[in-house]
């Protein structure tokens, strides 16, 4: 299982390639993908198969979360998870694998931590594509809601609900509009059971606050670096009224919003999402 420590913690990360990549190489270049909250790059895989021809294709796990878990260096504070740690975190990946630039894709809370890495180190990126990303207004009461639903949420995770059968169609049905395979949806449910409780706490509070609901908006009004937002039109998760008006705030950002589908429109209809993903991304590879 390959790993790398960045800032003090091991990162599991794998390449998804037609050829064996090997550190410093330039034969393709490099797609970077960041998973949302309570997720695991595993759900990635499709998209990075398929785009695998044209791309050498780095999928990790977000500290805490999948197989990038450090009990022995794990942080105890909630504080240690903020949107902006993860930020510093991609940005030690691609340094510790000698990456100097890459297009970036990612999804919900990835999208989040995406949007601040495109403006934090616009250099280092060529293209992004942000799924399920959107604005959201600061309501302090809707907000503190969430936010001790979020705790008893996190809290309350003993491993043994992934045995439970059809928990993980239980779980799904307010993320999906079309169904999909089982072992994606029970890899879901075994992601979100294990993941570590104050980094899954921690990026809850900061991803869901006044600060990053408060930012967003200029955000993705300075993007300088040409971005695809994609929305599922029935996504409960992520309105896509909310990726339309982020994307209405910059001429560099371009906006599809896919029929049909919910908050992970990539699993929905992966056919769709990669014509998509090609058309965009053909004027660069061209």
């Amino acid at each position: 299982m390959p790993q790398v420590q960045i800032r003090g913690h091991d990162h599991y990360y794998e390449w998804v390639s037609q050829e064996p990549r090997q550190s410093g190489s330039k034969k393709k270049p490099v797609m970077v993908f960041l998973h949302g909250w309570g997720g695991s790059s595993r759900y990635w895989q499709p998209v990075a198969q398929s785009l695998s021809t044209d791309f050498d294709c780095l999928l990790y796990d977000l500290r805490g979360f999948g197989q990038s878990q450090d009990p022995i260096r794990a942080s105890k504070a909630v504080e240690a998870y903020t949107i902006q740690s993860y930020v510093e975190d991609l940005a030690a990946l691609l340094d510790a694998l000698e990456i100097s630039q890459v297009f970036l894709q990612a999804h919900s809370m990835g999208s989040t931590i995406g949007t601040l890495f495109l403006n934090q180190y616009p250099q280092r990126v060529q293209q992004a594509i942000l799924a399920c990303s959107g604005l959201f207004e600061y309501d302090e009461q809707e907000f503190r809601q969430f936010h001790q639903v979020g705790e008893w949420v996190v809290r309350l995770r003993p491993r043994w609900l992934a045995q439970v059968p059809l928990l993980d169609r239980l779980c799904m049905a307010r993320f999906l509009h079309r169904p999909i395979a089982a072992d994606q949806r029970q890899g879901f449910v075994s992601d979100y059971v294990s993941a570590d409780a104050v980094a899954a706490l921690g990026t809850l509070l900061s991803a869901v606050s006044e600060p990053v609901a408060t930012a967003m908006a200029e955000e993705f009004a300075q993007l300088q670096i040409s971005t695809l937002i994609v929305s599922g039109d029935k996504d409960q998760i992520v309105p896509a009224d909310s990726g339309e008006e982020a994307a209405a705030l910059n001429s560099k950002i371009d906006y599809v919003r896919m029929a049909q589908t919910g908050h992970f429109p990539m699993l929905e209809d992966t056919e769709t999402y990669l014509q998509h993903i090609h058309r965009f991304l053909t004027p660069v590879l061209c």
